[in-house]
Parts: structure tokens; sequence; C-alpha cells
């Protein structure tokens, strides 16, 4: 490989909320990787930094000319300049989009289990959360399209939050599940708001769809939220796009953007996610290739050593969903066992939803060391 990935990092006293833990803890928790940023990324930060003025920044061309490079080139999908808004994260932008586009008190349906701030950016602008359950067989997931249909179909249910790919089960939606849900949500006058931060984080030979790729139609209905921050680390500079090819959607996101003050970029933002799709290419691809075995590596280890727990098999994401339903322990408390034992620090299933009772989320991207040693801490806070 060209690029290192297996020289551990010390994240200590750096303000890192994913290691403010106990010496003696091992934190694989939250989606954010150990390695440090693209070389390539780190040298026009730099730059960047030695400028010496850090003033008021806007969002130049060279950021609208590198999503849609990106896109049209990893993606197949052509994307307009014009769609293309700036934002500080996916997660101000969904929160935003909820406040502007649904009203107190109508419905916005996730499909669960999901990533936790889906709840937090419905329940706290005072809509209601309504729960699709995925259905799973013990090997995968897939959707509950009758039960989905029910949902949307109820009046007040105004707009479903899609995850493409699925997070934490790490589920590539295929062409025909997100064509039947683009199907579904015009039927029933429902806006898509499809988050798409893991697209660039599928498995090597693994490729994601844009749910705005699949149709015009689907496209008009739909608000997509991509950054380069989750593929390329990156999540602390604050940049984020927002996808909107609706002129009047659009002007209506634009406004809640503004309107909620996170829609200007800070000195870094813009450049460095230029240089990540201009100049991160193959950095990303071996990252891909080195993440991939780490989940391999799991996959054996609990095949070998832990069978009481089940890799659930994904193709998109560094997050790997484990089951642990066969050890008949809610996932809170085999959290907190598992750390008090040991110091793993997983993230429990319960907080992706009632249905993510029984799992755990286990963060592999990290040094293949970090891996090796969270998987014999796992064993011991099992086993004992």
């Amino acid at each position: 490989m060209k690029y290192d990935f297996d020289s551990l990092q010390e994240r200590f006293g750096t303000g890192s909320l994913k290691w403010d833990v106990k010496e003696n803890e091992l934190p694989m928790w939250v989606a954010d990787m150990d390695f440090p940023a693209a070389p390539e990324i780190m040298e026009v930060i730099t730059g960047r930094a030695a400028h010496g003025i850090f003033g008021y920044s806007i969002v130049p061309d060279e950021w609208y000319q590198a999503y849609q490079g990106w896109w049209e080139r990893r993606h197949h999908f052509r994307m307009e300049r014009d769609w293309l808004l700036f934002c500080t994260g996916v997660v101000p932008a969904m929160s935003s989009i909820v406040r502007k586009m649904t009203t107190v008190g109508e419905n916005v349906l996730i499909q669960t289990p999901v990533y936790n701030i889906f709840f937090n950016s419905v329940i706290n602008n005072g809509r209601n959360v309504v729960e699709n359950s995925l259905l799973y067989d013990g090997y995968a997931y897939c959707m509950d399209f009758e039960d989905l249909e029910e949902k949307l179909a109820n009046p007040q249910t105004t707009m479903m939050i899609l995850c493409n790919p699925q997070n934490p089960a790490g589920r590539i939606w295929d062409r025909e599940e997100l064509e039947r849900v683009g199907k579904l949500c015009l039927k029933h006058h429902v806006l898509v708001v499809s988050d798409e931060i893991h697209c660039d984080l599928t498995d090597p030979g693994k490729e994601y769809i844009p749910f705005a790729s699949i149709s015009e139609e689907f496209a008009d209905n739909s608000i997509t939220c991509i950054a380069p921050t989750k593929a390329f680390n990156l999540a602390g500079l604050q940049t984020a796009a927002v996808v909107v090819p609706n002129p009047v959607l659009r002007h209506k996101v634009n406004r809640g953007l503004n309107t909620d003050e996170v829609a200007e970029p800070n000195a870094f933002a813009a450049v460095a996610a230029a240089a990540a799709f201009n100049k991160g290419e193959e950095w990303l691809d071996e990252l891909r290739a080195y993440v991939y075995e780490n989940k391999n590596y799991v996959s054996r280890f609990l095949k070998n050593e832990l069978p009481q727990v089940k890799l659930v098999p994904s193709d998109a994401t560094y997050l790997l969903w484990l089951d642990c339903r066969g050890l008949n322990v809610g996932s809170d408390e085999l959290c907190d066992a598992i750390r008090q034992k040991t110091g793993l620090i997983l993230s429990s299933g319960r907080t992706y939803g009632e249905s993510g009772d029984g799992f755990l989320r286990m963060n592999v991207a990290c040094q293949r060391k970090r891996v090796i040693d969270g998987c014999e801490r796992l064993k011991r806070g099992i086993l004992g």
C-alpha cells in the first residue's frame, strides 16, 4: 500500500470526543476514524493555514466542481451546480430540513434500527417519529413494504428519512428497493430526505445507488445530504452539501439553512472538501481495502472464538452490527458490562430504536492492532 494505515495515532489530549475516555479504555463506538486524513488533504489544509488570515469565507466554484466531478465519476450521477447547497454538516442540514419542510405535529417516517440522531432531528423539533421497522431474518435486513405503505398513507406523514447506505446494518439498498420506496412516497405525497453520508465507504467492488439518480420524478421529490466527512475523516471541519434538484424545494431548503445559520463555510470547510474529492481517490480506495480486511478479521474471530455473537453481513460503512441476542441480555446492560470488565466501549443497539435491542455496534475504522485488541476484549467481556 502507498498509504500507512497501521501506525497507531495518539489521540488522548486532542479534544477528541471519541477518545475522551480513561487510559485503559478502547473506544470503538462513535463513527470517527483513527486514521489521519490523506496527505493530499493535509497539504491543502496546512497551505491554507499558512496564509494566516481566517476571515469570512465564500463557497468557491472549486467546491461545486469537486462534488459534481466525484458523483459523476464514482457514482454515475450528474448533479447540476445549482442543485448544491453548502451546509456545516449533515445533521444540521437534516434538522433544518425537518423544521422548514414539515410542520409541528406532523409525522416523519424512519426505518429502524437506524442512526440515533434521526430521532433527535424529529422529536426535538416537535414532530412525531413513525417507525417502519426493518425485517431481520437472522441473517440480513430488508424493508417491510406492506408496513411502509400503511404508514406513508397516513395524511399526517409528510416526510421519510432514508438512510442509504443503511447505518447501523450496512445494507446497500438495491435499485428495486429504492424504486419501491420512491413510488410509494410519490403516491402518498411524502417528501424523501436521503442521508447518503456513508456512500463512499462501500466494500471494494461494491457500489451504492444515489436515490435521486433513479428517475427525474424521484429527484424532484427528494433532498439528499452528502459529505466527505465520514469517508475522509473530516467531521470536525464541519462541511457537507445538500442536493435539491427541485427549484421550489431548493428555495425553501436554502432559506431554512440560512435562517438556521448553517450555510456559511469556515476557512477550511470548502477547500478541504474539494481536496478530498479532487485528490483523495487513491487514499480512499486503499482505506476501503484496509477496513474490509478489518471487517473480515472480526468475522473470522467471531466464528472461531465467539460463535455466540453473529456478525450481520454488510456491504458498506466501517460499522459492524453484532447480533448478541443469543446471550439473552439487553444491549444497554451488555454494553455497560463489557466496558466495566474490559474497557471496550461499543454502542448499544438500543440507541438505534427498540428493534436494535440485543445488538451492539462496533467501529473498525482503526489500526488492525486495535481491532485485534477490541475482539479480545469483547470475548473477555462476554465469556469472562
